[in-house]
Protein backbone atom coordinates (compact mmCIF):
# COMPACT_ATOMS: atom_id res chain seq x y z
CA UNK A 1 0.00 0.00 0.00
CA UNK A 2 1.28 3.50 -0.97
CA UNK A 3 1.52 6.17 1.58
CA UNK A 4 -1.20 8.32 -0.18
CA UNK A 5 -3.66 5.43 -0.17
CA UNK A 6 -2.94 4.70 3.80
CA UNK A 7 -3.38 8.61 4.46
CA UNK A 8 -6.75 8.70 2.53
CA UNK A 9 -7.88 5.54 4.49
CA UNK A 10 -8.09 7.47 7.70
CA UNK A 11 -11.45 8.69 6.49
CA UNK A 12 -12.47 5.58 5.04
CA UNK A 13 -11.73 2.35 6.86
CA UNK A 14 -13.69 1.10 10.08
CA UNK A 15 -12.68 3.83 13.03
CA UNK A 16 -12.18 0.86 15.25
CA UNK A 17 -9.66 -1.27 12.49
CA UNK A 18 -8.03 2.20 12.01
CA UNK A 19 -7.57 3.01 16.00
CA UNK A 20 -6.33 -0.28 16.68
CA UNK A 21 -4.16 0.06 13.29
CA UNK A 22 -2.67 3.62 14.60
CA UNK A 23 -3.13 3.10 18.71
CA UNK A 24 -0.45 0.06 19.14
CA UNK A 25 2.12 0.83 17.20
CA UNK A 26 2.04 4.52 19.53
CA UNK A 27 1.43 2.66 22.67
CA UNK A 28 4.08 -0.34 22.38
CA UNK A 29 6.12 3.04 21.49
CA UNK A 30 4.94 4.25 24.73
CA UNK A 31 5.68 1.66 26.96
CA UNK A 32 9.18 1.57 25.39
CA UNK A 33 9.74 5.09 26.22
CA UNK A 34 7.95 4.36 29.64
CA UNK A 35 10.74 1.74 30.39
CA UNK A 36 12.96 4.02 28.68
CA UNK A 37 13.02 6.03 31.55
CA UNK A 38 12.56 3.14 34.09
CA UNK A 39 15.72 1.40 33.32
CA UNK A 40 17.90 4.57 34.10
CA UNK A 41 16.59 4.65 37.13
CA UNK A 42 16.69 1.53 38.48
CA UNK A 43 20.02 1.31 37.31
CA UNK A 44 21.21 4.14 38.90
CA UNK A 45 19.18 3.70 41.94
CA UNK A 46 20.44 -0.15 42.16
CA UNK A 47 23.92 1.18 41.05
CA UNK A 48 24.85 4.65 42.24
CA UNK A 49 22.50 4.76 45.28
CA UNK A 50 19.37 6.46 46.77
CA UNK A 51 20.65 9.60 46.95
CA UNK A 52 21.10 9.43 42.81
CA UNK A 53 17.42 8.53 42.66
CA UNK A 54 16.95 11.76 44.57
CA UNK A 55 19.61 13.81 42.13
CA UNK A 56 17.68 11.98 38.75
CA UNK A 57 14.11 13.73 40.57
CA UNK A 58 15.41 16.91 40.23
CA UNK A 59 15.81 16.64 36.89
CA UNK A 60 12.29 16.03 35.68
CA UNK A 61 10.97 20.00 35.47
CA UNK A 62 14.27 20.06 32.94
CA UNK A 63 12.91 17.12 31.50
CA UNK A 64 9.03 19.00 31.27
CA UNK A 65 10.71 21.97 30.28
CA UNK A 66 12.65 20.44 27.06
CA UNK A 67 9.68 18.49 26.46
CA UNK A 68 7.38 21.90 26.50
CA UNK A 69 9.30 22.73 23.61
CA UNK A 70 9.38 20.15 21.91
CA UNK A 71 5.94 19.24 21.87
CA UNK A 72 4.74 22.78 20.83
CA UNK A 73 7.02 22.06 17.38
CA UNK A 74 6.22 18.32 17.54
CA UNK A 75 3.03 17.92 18.30
CA UNK A 76 2.25 21.06 16.76
CA UNK A 77 3.22 20.26 13.38
CA UNK A 78 1.98 16.68 13.90
CA UNK A 79 -1.55 18.05 14.16
CA UNK A 80 -1.17 20.61 11.10
CA UNK A 81 0.72 18.21 9.12
CA UNK A 82 -2.97 15.67 9.82
CA UNK A 83 -5.19 18.44 8.73
CA UNK A 84 -3.53 19.59 5.55
CA UNK A 85 -3.51 15.65 4.75
CA UNK A 86 -6.84 15.56 5.29
CA UNK A 87 -7.72 18.30 2.94
CA UNK A 88 -4.88 16.80 0.25
CA UNK A 89 -3.03 19.78 0.54
CA UNK A 90 0.34 18.06 0.31
CA UNK A 91 2.89 21.20 -0.70
CA UNK A 92 1.85 22.56 2.92
CA UNK A 93 2.64 19.42 4.51
CA UNK A 94 5.90 19.43 2.92
CA UNK A 95 6.36 22.84 4.23
CA UNK A 96 5.49 22.46 7.61
CA UNK A 97 7.99 19.42 7.49
CA UNK A 98 10.56 21.51 6.99
CA UNK A 99 9.97 24.16 9.44
CA UNK A 100 9.83 21.52 12.08
CA UNK A 101 13.12 20.25 11.64
CA UNK A 102 14.74 24.12 11.75
CA UNK A 103 12.48 24.64 14.73
CA UNK A 104 13.75 21.90 16.15
CA UNK A 105 17.25 22.24 15.83
CA UNK A 106 17.18 26.29 16.98
CA UNK A 107 15.46 25.55 19.85
CA UNK A 108 17.23 22.35 21.00
CA UNK A 109 20.52 24.33 20.79
CA UNK A 110 19.51 27.42 22.47
CA UNK A 111 17.67 25.85 25.40
CA UNK A 112 20.40 23.36 25.57
CA UNK A 113 22.80 25.82 25.62
CA UNK A 114 21.48 28.68 27.75
CA UNK A 115 20.83 26.31 30.59
CA UNK A 116 23.96 24.52 30.74
CA UNK A 117 25.34 28.38 31.33
CA UNK A 118 23.17 28.50 35.08
CA UNK A 119 22.83 24.76 35.55
CA UNK A 120 23.72 25.03 39.15
CA UNK A 121 21.38 27.86 40.26
CA UNK A 122 18.29 26.43 37.98
CA UNK A 123 19.28 22.99 39.98
CA UNK A 124 19.41 24.39 43.47
CA UNK A 125 15.64 26.10 42.46
CA UNK A 126 14.09 23.10 41.01
CA UNK A 127 14.99 22.03 45.07
CA UNK A 128 18.21 19.93 44.96
CA UNK A 129 20.28 19.76 48.02
CA UNK A 130 24.02 19.83 48.59
CA UNK A 131 23.79 16.20 48.89
CA UNK A 132 21.95 15.36 45.73
CA UNK A 133 23.13 18.59 43.15
CA UNK A 134 26.58 16.56 41.97
CA UNK A 135 24.30 13.64 40.61
CA UNK A 136 22.01 15.93 39.22
CA UNK A 137 24.39 18.48 37.50
CA UNK A 138 26.37 15.30 36.11
CA UNK A 139 23.42 13.74 34.05
CA UNK A 140 22.02 16.93 33.00
CA UNK A 141 25.32 18.57 31.79
CA UNK A 142 25.34 15.21 28.86
CA UNK A 143 21.92 15.34 28.79
CA UNK A 144 22.03 19.50 27.95
CA UNK A 145 24.96 19.05 25.04
CA UNK A 146 22.96 16.26 22.99
CA UNK A 147 19.12 18.22 23.35
CA UNK A 148 19.12 19.52 20.06
CA UNK A 149 19.55 15.66 18.67
CA UNK A 150 16.90 14.51 21.39
CA UNK A 151 14.40 17.22 19.54
CA UNK A 152 14.91 16.61 16.77
CA UNK A 153 14.11 13.15 17.66
CA UNK A 154 11.25 13.18 19.58
CA UNK A 155 10.05 15.75 16.56
CA UNK A 156 10.52 13.53 13.80
CA UNK A 157 9.14 10.46 15.90
CA UNK A 158 5.49 12.85 16.09
CA UNK A 159 5.34 13.27 12.28
CA UNK A 160 6.27 9.63 11.15
CA UNK A 161 2.85 9.00 13.04
CA UNK A 162 1.13 11.50 11.22
CA UNK A 163 2.35 10.60 8.09
CA UNK A 164 0.88 7.15 8.21
CA UNK A 165 3.73 5.25 9.64
CA UNK A 166 2.59 4.76 12.94
CA UNK A 167 5.18 1.54 12.88
CA UNK A 168 7.75 3.26 12.15
CA UNK A 169 7.67 6.03 14.66
CA UNK A 170 6.97 2.96 17.10
CA UNK A 171 10.19 0.75 15.83
CA UNK A 172 12.80 3.92 16.47
CA UNK A 173 10.80 4.20 20.32
CA UNK A 174 12.26 0.25 20.82
CA UNK A 175 15.40 0.62 18.87
CA UNK A 176 16.28 3.72 21.61
CA UNK A 177 14.71 1.58 24.77
CA UNK A 178 16.62 -1.67 23.76
CA UNK A 179 20.30 0.38 23.01
CA UNK A 180 19.61 2.15 25.99
CA UNK A 181 19.02 -0.45 28.08
CA UNK A 182 22.15 -2.45 26.66
CA UNK A 183 24.60 0.93 27.12
CA UNK A 184 23.54 1.93 30.33
CA UNK A 185 25.05 -1.11 32.38
CA UNK A 186 28.41 -0.98 29.58
CA UNK A 187 28.21 2.76 30.68
CA UNK A 188 27.44 3.11 34.65
CA UNK A 189 29.40 -0.49 35.71
CA UNK A 190 32.00 -1.30 33.14
CA UNK A 191 33.23 2.20 32.50
CA UNK A 192 32.49 3.56 35.59
CA UNK A 193 30.54 6.59 34.48
CA UNK A 194 28.49 6.32 36.99
CA UNK A 195 25.11 8.44 36.78
CA UNK A 196 26.62 10.16 33.46
CA UNK A 197 26.82 6.88 32.50
CA UNK A 198 22.77 6.82 32.09
CA UNK A 199 23.05 10.19 30.39
CA UNK A 200 25.74 9.56 28.07
CA UNK A 201 23.21 6.02 26.79
CA UNK A 202 19.87 7.91 26.77
CA UNK A 203 21.51 10.54 24.31
CA UNK A 204 23.29 8.01 21.78
CA UNK A 205 20.59 5.77 21.00
CA UNK A 206 18.82 8.83 20.57
CA UNK A 207 21.09 10.09 17.73
CA UNK A 208 21.32 6.25 16.47
CA UNK A 209 17.65 6.29 16.10
CA UNK A 210 17.64 9.38 14.57
CA UNK A 211 19.95 8.83 11.69
CA UNK A 212 17.63 6.39 10.54
CA UNK A 213 14.65 8.73 10.42
CA UNK A 214 16.29 10.79 8.98
CA UNK A 215 16.80 8.14 5.81
CA UNK A 216 13.56 7.31 6.04
CA UNK A 217 12.00 11.67 5.39
CA UNK A 218 14.79 11.62 2.36
CA UNK A 219 13.03 9.03 0.43
CA UNK A 220 11.59 11.61 -2.42
CA UNK A 221 8.90 9.02 -3.49
CA UNK A 222 7.32 8.91 0.21
CA UNK A 223 4.64 11.67 0.53
CA UNK A 224 5.79 13.65 2.94
CA UNK A 225 9.49 13.60 2.31
CA UNK A 226 12.09 16.10 3.23
CA UNK A 227 12.98 18.58 0.41
CA UNK A 228 16.22 20.88 1.50
CA UNK A 229 15.00 24.19 -0.60
CA UNK A 230 11.88 24.33 2.39
CA UNK A 231 14.43 24.45 5.25
CA UNK A 232 13.80 27.52 6.25
CA UNK A 233 12.29 29.52 8.97
CA UNK A 234 7.47 30.26 7.01
CA UNK A 235 6.19 33.07 9.43
CA UNK A 236 2.67 31.71 8.51
CA UNK A 237 3.26 28.29 8.77
CA UNK A 238 5.84 28.67 12.52
CA UNK A 239 2.57 30.65 13.95
CA UNK A 240 -0.10 27.79 12.90
CA UNK A 241 2.46 24.95 14.72
CA UNK A 242 3.02 27.17 17.99
CA UNK A 243 -0.45 27.96 17.49
CA UNK A 244 -1.63 24.44 17.44
CA UNK A 245 1.56 23.26 19.73
CA UNK A 246 0.88 26.01 22.86
CA UNK A 247 -1.43 23.40 24.43
CA UNK A 248 1.12 20.55 25.40
CA UNK A 249 3.71 23.49 25.51
CA UNK A 250 1.62 24.95 28.51
CA UNK A 251 1.00 21.46 30.21
CA UNK A 252 4.83 20.48 29.85
CA UNK A 253 5.79 24.19 31.46
CA UNK A 254 2.99 24.05 34.14
CA UNK A 255 4.40 20.19 34.84
CA UNK A 256 7.81 21.76 35.33
CA UNK A 257 6.89 24.55 37.40
CA UNK A 258 4.73 21.74 39.92
CA UNK A 259 7.32 19.46 39.89
CA UNK A 260 9.59 22.29 41.52
CA UNK A 261 6.82 22.78 43.91
CA UNK A 262 6.48 19.46 44.80
CA UNK A 263 10.46 18.67 45.04
CA UNK A 264 10.55 22.14 47.13
CA UNK A 265 7.81 20.84 49.46
CA UNK A 266 8.99 17.43 49.53
CA UNK A 267 12.63 18.37 50.49
CA UNK A 268 11.24 20.78 53.05
CA UNK A 269 8.64 18.04 55.04
CA UNK A 270 10.66 14.95 54.10
CA UNK A 271 14.25 15.49 52.94
CA UNK A 272 15.79 13.85 50.10
CA UNK A 273 14.18 10.22 50.36
CA UNK A 274 10.89 11.96 49.42
CA UNK A 275 12.07 13.04 46.60
CA UNK A 276 13.29 9.66 45.76
CA UNK A 277 10.24 8.21 46.88
CA UNK A 278 8.49 10.82 44.40
CA UNK A 279 11.33 10.29 41.43
CA UNK A 280 10.07 6.05 42.00
CA UNK A 281 6.24 6.80 42.09
CA UNK A 282 6.51 8.91 39.03
CA UNK A 283 8.43 6.18 37.08
CA UNK A 284 5.61 3.35 38.29
CA UNK A 285 2.24 5.71 37.19
CA UNK A 286 4.40 6.83 33.92
CA UNK A 287 3.77 3.24 32.32
CA UNK A 288 0.23 3.88 32.39
CA UNK A 289 0.07 7.68 31.61
CA UNK A 290 2.38 6.79 28.28
CA UNK A 291 -0.12 3.97 27.26
CA UNK A 292 -2.44 6.55 27.53
CA UNK A 293 -0.82 9.02 25.44
CA UNK A 294 -0.27 6.04 23.35
CA UNK A 295 -3.87 6.00 23.04
CA UNK A 296 -4.15 9.28 22.24
CA UNK A 297 -1.01 9.53 19.50
CA UNK A 298 -3.25 6.47 17.57
CA UNK A 299 -5.84 8.85 18.24
CA UNK A 300 -4.22 11.95 16.79
CA UNK A 301 -3.95 11.42 13.03
CA UNK A 302 -7.16 10.02 12.48
CA UNK A 303 -9.41 12.64 14.45
CA UNK A 304 -6.98 15.20 12.79
CA UNK A 305 -8.08 14.13 9.24
CA UNK A 306 -11.25 13.52 9.75
CA UNK A 307 -11.91 16.69 11.12
CA UNK A 308 -9.89 18.44 8.70
CA UNK A 309 -12.87 16.51 5.93
CA UNK A 310 -15.53 17.38 8.04
CA UNK A 311 -16.27 13.82 9.07
CA UNK A 312 -17.41 14.58 12.53
CA UNK A 313 -19.37 10.75 12.60
CA UNK A 314 -16.33 9.48 12.26
CA UNK A 315 -14.29 11.96 14.57
CA UNK A 316 -16.85 11.39 17.60
CA UNK A 317 -16.64 7.24 16.99
CA UNK A 318 -12.52 7.53 17.21
CA UNK A 319 -12.45 10.00 20.36
CA UNK A 320 -15.44 7.70 22.53
CA UNK A 321 -13.60 4.51 21.63
CA UNK A 322 -10.08 6.32 23.27
CA UNK A 323 -11.86 7.55 26.31
CA UNK A 324 -13.14 3.72 27.10
CA UNK A 325 -9.25 2.60 25.97
CA UNK A 326 -7.77 4.87 28.46
CA UNK A 327 -10.21 4.52 31.58
CA UNK A 328 -9.87 0.68 31.07
CA UNK A 329 -5.90 1.03 31.28
CA UNK A 330 -5.80 3.82 34.01
CA UNK A 331 -8.33 1.48 36.14
CA UNK A 332 -5.64 -1.24 35.92
CA UNK A 333 -2.93 1.19 36.40
CA UNK A 334 -4.43 2.49 40.04
CA UNK A 335 -5.45 -1.70 40.95
CA UNK A 336 -1.64 -2.65 40.74
CA UNK A 337 -0.69 0.62 42.39
CA UNK A 338 -3.18 -0.08 45.68
CA UNK A 339 -1.86 -3.83 45.79
CA UNK A 340 1.34 -3.98 44.21
CA UNK A 341 3.16 -0.70 45.52
CA UNK A 342 5.84 -2.68 47.65
CA UNK A 343 6.93 -4.68 44.64
CA UNK A 344 6.89 -2.02 42.61
CA UNK A 345 8.97 0.04 44.60
CA UNK A 346 11.37 -2.44 45.47
CA UNK A 347 12.12 -2.63 41.75
CA UNK A 348 14.20 1.04 41.71
CA UNK A 349 15.93 0.24 45.40
CA UNK A 350 16.75 -1.84 48.32
CA UNK A 351 16.80 0.90 51.03
CA UNK A 352 13.72 0.04 53.07
CA UNK A 353 13.23 3.41 54.24
CA UNK A 354 12.93 4.71 50.90
CA UNK A 355 10.81 1.76 49.88
CA UNK A 356 8.28 2.85 52.80
CA UNK A 357 8.04 6.21 51.58
CA UNK A 358 7.28 5.30 48.02
CA UNK A 359 4.57 2.78 48.88
CA UNK A 360 2.77 5.87 50.05
CA UNK A 361 3.66 8.01 47.25
CA UNK A 362 2.67 5.48 44.77
CA UNK A 363 -0.40 4.76 46.02
CA UNK A 364 -1.89 8.33 46.73
CA UNK A 365 0.00 9.84 43.18
CA UNK A 366 -2.45 6.99 41.35
CA UNK A 367 -5.48 7.30 43.33
CA UNK A 368 -8.16 8.62 40.82
CA UNK A 369 -6.12 6.79 37.70
CA UNK A 370 -9.82 5.39 36.70
CA UNK A 371 -10.58 8.82 35.83
CA UNK A 372 -7.69 10.19 34.43
CA UNK A 373 -7.60 8.61 31.09
CA UNK A 374 -10.94 10.16 30.26
CA UNK A 375 -9.55 13.78 31.17
CA UNK A 376 -6.46 13.43 29.24
CA UNK A 377 -8.41 11.87 25.95
CA UNK A 378 -10.75 14.67 26.20
CA UNK A 379 -7.73 17.08 26.39
CA UNK A 380 -6.02 15.38 23.46
CA UNK A 381 -9.59 15.91 21.22
CA UNK A 382 -9.95 19.74 21.50
CA UNK A 383 -5.69 19.65 20.75
CA UNK A 384 -6.56 17.19 17.32
CA UNK A 385 -9.55 19.90 16.51
CA UNK A 386 -7.64 22.56 16.17
CA UNK A 387 -9.39 23.95 19.70
CA UNK A 388 -5.73 25.46 21.27
CA UNK A 389 -7.13 27.66 23.47
CA UNK A 390 -9.62 25.05 25.32
CA UNK A 391 -7.08 22.59 24.33
CA UNK A 392 -4.52 24.73 26.76
CA UNK A 393 -6.78 25.93 29.73
CA UNK A 394 -7.57 21.80 30.33
CA UNK A 395 -4.19 21.05 30.90
CA UNK A 396 -3.93 24.01 33.10
CA UNK A 397 -6.77 23.89 35.17
CA UNK A 398 -5.09 20.47 36.50
CA UNK A 399 -1.68 21.73 36.93
CA UNK A 400 -1.45 25.41 37.61
CA UNK A 401 -4.82 26.48 38.93
CA UNK A 402 -5.66 23.24 41.27
CA UNK A 403 -2.95 21.32 42.02
CA UNK A 404 -0.52 24.20 43.02
CA UNK A 405 -2.73 26.22 45.28
CA UNK A 406 -3.07 22.45 46.43
CA UNK A 407 -0.17 22.24 47.42
CA UNK A 408 0.66 25.21 48.65
CA UNK A 409 -2.44 25.10 51.03
CA UNK A 410 -2.75 21.21 52.31
CA UNK A 411 1.26 20.59 52.97
CA UNK A 412 0.81 23.35 55.25
CA UNK A 413 -1.96 21.94 57.29
CA UNK A 414 -0.72 18.38 56.62
CA UNK A 415 3.19 18.44 56.05
CA UNK A 416 4.06 15.56 54.01
CA UNK A 417 0.84 13.75 53.35
CA UNK A 418 -0.67 17.22 52.11
CA UNK A 419 1.51 16.87 49.15
CA UNK A 420 0.59 13.29 48.66
CA UNK A 421 -3.10 14.42 48.90
CA UNK A 422 -3.25 17.70 46.50
CA UNK A 423 -2.21 15.72 43.56
CA UNK A 424 -5.40 12.74 43.52
CA UNK A 425 -7.48 16.12 44.83
CA UNK A 426 -6.35 18.27 41.91
CA UNK A 427 -6.79 15.10 39.25
CA UNK A 428 -10.20 14.51 40.43
CA UNK A 429 -11.04 18.38 39.87
CA UNK A 430 -9.82 18.35 36.49
CA UNK A 431 -11.61 15.57 35.66
CA UNK A 432 -15.18 16.97 36.53
CA UNK A 433 -13.95 20.70 34.17
CA UNK A 434 -12.90 18.01 31.26
CA UNK A 435 -16.73 16.39 31.34
CA UNK A 436 -18.27 19.81 31.58
CA UNK A 437 -16.66 21.22 28.48
CA UNK A 438 -16.68 18.31 26.53
CA UNK A 439 -20.30 18.61 26.65
CA UNK A 440 -20.51 21.82 25.63
CA UNK A 441 -17.99 21.10 22.18
CA UNK A 442 -19.71 22.51 19.49
CA UNK A 443 -17.67 19.82 17.65
CA UNK A 444 -19.31 17.04 19.61
CA UNK A 445 -22.73 18.37 18.69
CA UNK A 446 -22.40 18.42 15.32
Amino acid sequence: MDNQQATLELGTKPVGRLLMQYALPAIVAMVAASLYNMVDRIFIGRGVGSTAIAGLAITFPFMNLSAAFGAAIGVGSSTFISVKLGQRDYGIANKVLGNCVMLNIIVGIVFGGLCLLFLDPILRFFGASEESLPFARDYMQIILLGNAFTHLYFGLNAVLRSASKPRHAMYATIFTVVLNTILDPLFIYGLDFGIRGAAFATVLSQIIALSWQWKLFSNKEELLHFDYSLFRINKPIVKNIIGIGMSPFAMNSCACLVVIFINNSLMKYGGDLAVGAYGIAQGVGFVFVMITMGINQGMQPIAGYNFGAQNYDRLRQVVKIAMICATAVCTFGFLIAMFAAYPCARLFTQDESLISIAETAIRMMMMMFPIVGFQIVVTNFFQSTGKAKVSMFLSLSRQLLFLVPALAIFSRIWGLWGVWIAMPFSDALATVVAAVMMKKSSVWKK
